[in-house]
């Protein structure tokens, strides 16, 4: 009985151990790839001021946002601005005046054809460059490369039991959710895929995801 206790005390021991070593190796390289992303970052963020000054467009270069983050501990979420001004009043007005978009909303927390993009803003979605940002986050701890979507506040309650186990991860700036049909999957599909990632999170896994990522960003799938 006695050796039955302490095989299973050995076990959590080695499990605990391969948990830590997949959690300072993960940090390890989101701050390498960081601060290989930021240098990218510069000369983007120069280009993106230009677009911005030529089309007469006023806003902040830069959209930030409070999102859920590890343990349920709030972040701010930074990214390049690609919607007009006051663009969340406008999605919130829309909601209450439009039964038919506020249940496909519901469905997706994605907006087709969403005319509050700007022309600028368009093409870094396709490009996927309006992420770019996220590496500040991952630099300072907030985000990871690899992880959950970064949920908004007002999704809580809609994440139901599936919240308790996606916070024990940082949001990513990709994600298992995003190489498998990323604005396509309802949003209850959405937790189902970061449930999944949960549960099978791991340095090789992650490495598989990033090489998806790479090529969805390649082929411009998923975008919108």
């Amino acid at each position: 009985m006695l050796n039955g206790e302490n095989a299973n005390i050995n076990m959590n021991i080695q499990e605990n151990d391969n948990v830590n070593i997949y959690t300072v190796s993960k940090r390890i390289i989101d701050i390498m790839a960081s601060i290989v992303g930021l240098i990218f970052l510069c000369p983007i963020m120069l280009v993106v001021f230009i677009a911005n000054k030529l089309s007469k467009d006023n806003g902040p270069m830069f959209f930030m946002q409070k999102r859920i983050g590890e343990n349920g501990k709030p972040f701010r979420l930074y990214k390049f601005r690609t919607m007009v001004v006051d663009a969340d009043k406008i999605l919130m007005k829309k909601l209450k005046d439009d039964k038919d978009f506020r249940e496909k909303y519901l469905s997706y927390r994605k907006v087709e054809n969403d005319d509050r993009i700007t022309k600028i803003g368009n093409f870094l979605r396709k490009t996927s460059l309006d992420e770019f940002p996220q590496f500040i986050n991952v630099l300072k701890g907030d985000m990871s490369l690899v992880g959950p979507r970064p949920y908004l506040y007002r999704e809580k309650k809609s994440m139901e039991d599936y919240y308790e186990y996606i916070i024990k991860c940082k949001p990513g700036i990709t994600g298992l959710w995003q190489v498998s049909g990323r604005n396509k999957n309802t949003f209850k599909e959405r937790l189902i895929l970061d449930l999944e990632y949960y549960n099978n999170r791991g340095l090789l896994y992650d490495m598989k995801i990033l090489f998806k990522t790479f090529l969805s960003v390649f082929k411009k799938e998923g975008a919108m």
